[in-house]
């Protein structure tokens, strides 16, 4: 059962992701990696159930993706002024 200190797996997999760009990575793909460290972390360690691993997994790496995507947005747009 996915439980709210779970959540802070979303940084982890934002680290991760950071690692991959550092090691040659493309920015255009992280966020297929997010997702797929997102689904890796739902079915694997927070979910006994498979489904409900896929979905919350899902929602990990969406999250993660989004986060990096507004932050780096905000910052971006704060340079420009």
């Amino acid at each position: 059962m996915f439980e709210i200190y779970d959540v802070a797996i979303i940084p982890l997999i934002l680290g991760l992701v950071e690692l991959f760009k550092r090691g040659g990575l493309s920015d255009k793909y992280s966020p297929f990696i997010a997702v797929i460290f997102g689904l890796l972390f739902g079915i694997f360690y927070v979910s006994a159930d498979v489904k409900e691993g896929i979905v919350v997994g899902l929602m990990l790496g969406l999250s993660a993706s989004g986060l990096y995507s507004s932050t780096k947005n905000l910052f971006e747009k704060g340079d420009k002024k």
